[in-house]
């Protein structure tokens, strides 16, 4: 004969009360296993409600039930944060009421006679360490009637630097809760309630910061608190007091230079402005004048505000404006020859400055005509790094013979008219004292045609060098008009109509009379006018008429 022994096993806990274990009869045998049930964050909350509080701010971790008749009794546990074990805090029933080995400082019930009112809330004043879990049960006899879990979550906030502020400080608002796993969201609003930016750190502590505070900046500053899922109180808000000393500046004593780094490059091509290698909160650029003492203040960035001040041009960019928001910042310039010079960034963190300083010369190359050359000329900036500058042909058998009439300046000359061995790219280099070297490129073209008009934009007089050619060709087509009606042409001019039909009667210079004539230098163009009072333009042989 088979017998089914029953075997007894409780466990009583505080969260759940009392378990019992049951064994159904069985015939033959029976082989029990016993699963304890778990208790987790993710499939099932084990609490009912969440209480989010300051240290040293007293506290009421409510309970409430029916009154109720007979022999009531109350214990009140607490479950640390990151321990498995419960502590009697305090237990009290009609009679008598005694204090636990885990009691609290101006620890009470909130209503003696919590039998009748079924008030059994439970008083306290916090510790930083008070944070957990707190059970209230409600026991009668061996029943138990009630039992309310409560998490209690301790906030601790730190106002840096200590009040009142100095002006141009960087205000840093440290908030951490005692338990993560029940909150939300943690965020601050200004004193007009305006949301600030704030971001959880590696030990989970959310930070808000606001670099270069300023006195309309003042006032009283709110932490919102929100608890995970659905709690008796949707929010907490704690309001903290914010003064600025007007009469008291930021001091940053701790200040980081790196090394002087310096750069060459051509006109209108980006050039990284590199800055600290660290994170910060803002940055700022200055520049410093080309071969000058001037400074001036061109960019700033804050990455907390999202705000940004470009004192300058529009070819000072960010280098990545992500890059910047999570506080790495770099700068991308396309400068002139004239915004060479020395950048100074300075990246700011709590009250650390780290320091990077580049110096940046500029090369630049343009063409200016005369009447027997074509100048080109070079120019750069920062000249205190540049070691040498020099003009060079693709024909390196092509001689070049360059001069320099003021600081930064060199050029060179190419004869008019131009013949083939004079055509190609002229090559400016400046080498920097560090053996860095850039070059800008000017490219001189034969004309396309017989005629004498410049093809290429490259080789088109200044303005300046054509307001003296108009009044010259303006005088010559008066007195070549005048001879016409005296019918003597000269023999090395021919005379005709403009090949657009219905246009005032134009002149055109033969190229092959002009052959012989002693004026080999010279520069022409067709030209015809354009209604307006002494404006000419420049007329293509082959331009199109309209009908």
């Amino acid at each position: 004969m088979y017998k089914c022994q029953i075997i007894p096993l409780c466990c009583q806990l505080p969260t759940s009360g009392i378990m019992e274990l049951c064994f159904l009869p069985c015939s033959l045998m029976a082989v029990v296993l016993f699963v304890p049930r778990l208790n987790s964050d993710k499939a099932e909350r084990p609490w009912s409600d969440v209480v989010v509080t300051e240290v040293d701010t007293p506290v009421t971790l409510a309970c409430s039930d029916w009154p109720l008749r007979g022999p009531v009794k109350l214990n009140w546990y607490w479950k640390p944060d990151g321990l498995d074990s419960w502590s009697l805090v305090i237990s009290a029933s009609e009679r008598q009421q005694f204090l636990g080995g885990a009691s609290k400082r101006v620890m009470r019930l909130v209503d003696l006679n919590f039998q009748n009112s079924g008030d059994f809330s439970l008083f306290f004043n916090p510790r930083s360490k008070d944070g957990g879990r707190y059970s209230c049960l409600i026991e009668q006899g061996e029943r138990k009637l009630r039992q309310k879990i409560i998490l209690l979550v301790i906030l601790t906030v730190k106002v840096i630097p200590p009040q009142p502020i100095p002006v141009d400080s960087t205000l840093r608002l440290i908030t951490e809760v005692s338990s993560h796993e029940a909150i939300s969201e943690v965020a601050w609003f200004s004193p007009l309630g305006q949301p600030l930016r704030s971001e959880t750190g590696h030990s989970r502590e959310v930070v808000c910061k606001l670099p270069r505070i300023h006195r309309t900046e003042q006032g009283n500053y709110t932490c919102q608190v929100q608890p995970r899922g659905n709690c008796s109180r949707p929010l907490f808000l704690f309001t903290y007091a914010v003064t600025v000393d007007v009469t008291k500046a930021a001091r940053f004593s701790n200040i980081t230079h790196g090394p002087l780094l310096s750069a060459v490059c051509r006109s209108r091509t980006p050039l990284p402005l590199p800055c600290a290698s660290v994170s910060g909160d803002y940055v700022l650029l200055y520049w410093q004048h080309p071969d000058s003492e001037k400074m001036e203040h061109v960019f700033s960035y804050d990455r907390w505000r999202r705000s940004y001040k470009n004192q300058t041009r529009a070819r000072l960019h960010l280098a990545s404006t992500n890059s910047a928001n999570a506080g790495r910042f770099s700068f991308l310039l396309y400068p002139e020859v004239k915004e060479g010079g020395v950048y100074i960034c300075e990246v700011f963190l709590n009250d650390s400055v780290l320091s990077q300083s580049m110096r940046v010369s500029v090369v630049h190359v343009y063409a200016k005509s005369t009447p027997s050359a074509l100048v080109l000329w070079c120019q750069f900036s920062e000249r205190s790094q540049v070691k040498r500058a020099s003009w060079t042909h693709q024909n390196q058998s092509y001689r070049l013979s360059g001069f320099s009439n003021a600081p930064g300046r060199l050029s060179t000359e190419v004869p008019l008219p131009l013949k083939p061995e004079v055509a190609g790219n002229y090559s400016c280099t400046i080498e920097l004292k560090n053996g860095k070297k850039a070059r800008d490129v000017y490219t001189v073209t034969l004309p396309s045609t017989v005629n004498t008009h410049l093809s290429s934009p490259s080789l088109l007089p200044s303005l300046s060098a054509l307001g003296l050619l108009v009044p010259l060709v303006a005088v010559a087509a008066g007195v070549l008009l005048w001879k016409r009606g005296h019918r003597n042409t000269h023999p090395g001019i021919e005379q005709s109509l403009s090949h657009c039909s219905r246009e005032v009667e134009n002149i055109y210079e033969n190229p092959d009379d002009l052959k012989q004539t002693p004026a080999q230098s010279a520069v022409y163009m067709d030209l015809k006018p354009t209604k307006d009072n002494d404006v000419y333009k420049e007329l293509d042989r082959y331009e199109q008429c309209p009908c």
